[in-house]
Formats: structure tokens, sequence, C-alpha cells
């Protein structure tokens, strides 16, 4: 007789006791019923925790003078029955609304500046933001601005998460720890680098010669903390002077209240034209950082992230593949290359996927520019700034250039 391999007589033995169990529970093979009424355990998954908001993540009360943003519509929140029901997304309700309401500097010229006596906002992230009411609503001017400050009660994260604003475009440095609090960074759009500004007559030529002196900084900016970290790792000391207000840190340079000043070099330069004699003064050619500055929205809305990116791209691949302000209705009539016409919607549905018209991106370049048209109007070579764009070229068209675009496809 053949012997059962092991394996098999504990299958067959595993069955036989799984088939008198049922019975005894049923008694449907027994004829019977059970003594006791059978238990029924259910189980299920351990409820989650809600989620633990990063430190720093809590959102700030709304400040009074800040607008609050449109709720949704009734019937936006989630519902058990028949299904759940998502929430209103950022794209909609801003269209409801009828108007962006962006986060900018308003006291940055060449970057976020307004003009109180016209009632006016210019710089170049002032026209990020005017690109993205382009793209929305094919009209760059519906939209409202907000000036917000790194600190108090208007500061420009806690208006963010608060919904204060849609959107912050307000030279901010993309970090980890920014990352993780709330916040959605965009593409960059400028890439700097802090460094410090100082008198031309006091013989300082590079950062090592500021040991032992006082230097002007914003409190609690990303800028302090590399004055700190950066002074220390190379173990030079000096006194920094904070200030909460930035609209106090330049006077109080300007009146010699220190030797240097440090932030961005992009914030330097346009900081120095406010000075009482802006001659008698340099910014160094050393840095001492990269920072990475660009648009800033709330954490979780995947849909409104990709419509503030792709704006962003759009203006940068429109320079690649030189389709300028100038000669975009040209582009648009009579280009052959598929690039050209994906980007400006006359072939492909590409828009449509983002919730935008398929034509966004030709409403940005007509309205607001490419990323060169918005860079030299306000801080090329015929501002008073005069940047050089350095890293700031599309890969393709300068030495050194360092902005590049997914394609349109």
């Amino acid at each position: 007789m053949e012997r059962l391999p092991t394996r098999r007589v504990v299958q067959v033995l595993a069955l036989a006791v799984a088939v008198v169990l049922l019975g005894a529970c049923s008694g449907l093979s027994l004829g019977q019923q059970p003594t006791t009424p059978p238990v029924v355990v259910i189980v299920t998954a351990t409820p989650g925790q809600p989620p633990t908001a990063a430190p720093g993540a809590t959102a700030a009360p709304v400040p009074t003078e800040l607008p609050t943003a449109a709720p949704g519509p009734p019937g936006s929140e989630a519902t058990a029955t028949p299904a759940p029901e998502p929430a209103t997304g950022l794209l909609q309700r801003v269209r409801e609304r009828g108007r962006l309401i962006c986060g900018a500097n308003a006291d940055l010229p060449g970057f976020g500046f307004y003009d109180r006596v016209r009632d006016d906002w210019s710089g170049f992230d002032v026209d990020f933001c005017r690109a993205i009411a382009a793209a929305i609503f094919d009209d760059a001017e519906a939209i409202e601005f907000v000036g917000l400050t790194t600190s108090g009660p208007r500061e420009r994260f806690a208006a963010v998460r608060s919904g204060a604003v849609d959107v912050l475009i307000r030279n901010t440095t993309w970090t980890l720890g920014r990352d993780i609090a709330g916040l959605a960074f965009g593409p960059t759009t400028f890439h700097d680098g802090q460094t410090f500004m100082v008198r031309t007559n006091a013989r300082i030529s590079n950062s090592a010669d500021l040991a032992g002196k006082r230097i002007c900084v914003s409190r609690g900016t990303t800028s302090e903390q590399n004055l700190v970290e950066d002074f220390a790792a190379r173990g030079i000391t000096f006194e920094a002077v904070r200030f909460d207000d930035e609209s106090q840190l330049y006077p109080a340079y300007d009146r010699g209240e220190c030797d240097a000043v440090t932030s961005d070099s992009s914030q330097l330069a346009s900081k120095r034209q406010t000075l009482a004699v802006p001659v008698e003064h340099v910014v160094l050619g050393e840095r001492i950082s990269r920072e990475p500055l660009g648009p800033v929205s709330i954490e979780g809305d995947e849909q409104w992230r990709d419509v503030v990116s792709w704006v962003v791209f759009a203006t940068i691949y429109a320079e690649e593949l030189r389709v300028s302000q100038e000669n975009v209705e040209q582009q648009r009539a009579q280009s052959d290359d598929p690039r050209v016409r994906r980007l400006l919607g006359v072939e492909g549905e590409l828009g449509q996927g983002l919730g935008l018209s398929n034509d966004f991106a030709y409403a940005i370049i007509r309205e607001v520019g490419n990323y060169g048209d918005i860079y030299d109007r306000n801080l090329g070579p015929r501002t008073p700034f005069a940047l050089d764009r350095g890293p700031n070229k599309v890969w393709n068209l300068g030495a050194g250039g360092v902005l590049a675009a997914p394609p349109f496809r």
C-alpha cells in the first residue's frame, strides 16, 4: 500500500476537523441545533488617528485685514450616503469668486512693489501672479493682491495655510522644513543666493572680512539661519542685529546701526536703490547659500499645485521655443512646430487635463509674456537693477542657464 506523504495527511486531517466544527456550529451536517448560540467576531482595522500637524504647521488666525477664501458651495462637505463627496477644489473656488487672491511683497521694487499713488502693483513675482490669473480667466487683471510680510499679523505662511490667499509668490525659499509644514512649493522661478551689502569705503571684500562686525538680518528667516550656521562652521564671530519687521532692516543699515546687511542677492540689489546714496553701497559677489525662490500654496490640493506649476513651466517652455509676447500671435497662426502648436493650444487637449482651457499658455504669453519677457521687464538691463540673469536662463539659450520645463506632450 502506498503511503501518503506527511503533508497530504495533515491537509486531510485539517479538512476533516473543519467539517466537524462547521457541523457543530450550524447543525447542517448533524441535523441538530447547537446548544449555545455561535459567537460572531467582527474584525476591523484600528481607526487611524487624525494626522498630526508638522511643527509650525498650525494655521494661524486670519488677520482681520486679510481677505478670507470664499467657502465652497452647499453640499461640498463629505457625506456618508450614498458616497463621500470630495471637497471643492481651490481652482473651482477661485473661478466661482471671479478673481485670484495672490500674496506678494509690497515693498521690494523689481520683485513685488505696491505704488500707493498710482494704486499699481509691479514686479517679477507680481507678474507670475498675473500669469496664473491669465491662465484661469484669460485676463491677467482678474486678481487681488495682498501684501504679506515675514512676521506679524500679515505673515506669509499663515496667510497660505488659513486660505486668506490662494497662492504666495513673494521671494520665498523652498526648504524641506517648509515643505513638510503644510505648504506646497511650485517650480523655482528665481535661483538666488545669500550674500551681504556693505559700504564701499569699508574695505570689506568678502564674508571673512565681517569678523567682529555687526550684521543686520531679518529675524526668523532663512537668511538668519544661513548667517548663523555658515559663520559658526567657519569660526567667524560677529554680532547679529535682528529685526522683526523687514521694513526696519534697511533703514537701520542705512543709518549705520550695522556694518553690513544680509539677505538674498536679488533683495539686496533691489533695496540698494532705496538707500539715501545707493552708490555708497555695494553687494558682494560671494554667496554663502543657494536660495531657490518660487510660488507656495496650500498642501493637499494636487490640481491647484499642478495649475500653479504648469503656469510657471509654460513661461519657461515658451522661451525655450522662442515664443514671446511679441511674436505669439504669429506663432499661433503660422507655426508648423508641433511643440509650439501644443503649447499654444492649437493642437491637443492638455489644458483640459489641468482644468483649464487648452490655450491657457497662449493666454499667459499674450497677456504677460514668456520667462524672458517677465525678467527683462522687471529686472533686466533697462531697469534700475540690471540684474544679470546668471543661472536664470533657459538651458538651451545661454551659458550657465539652468531653467527647464517638462515638455508639453
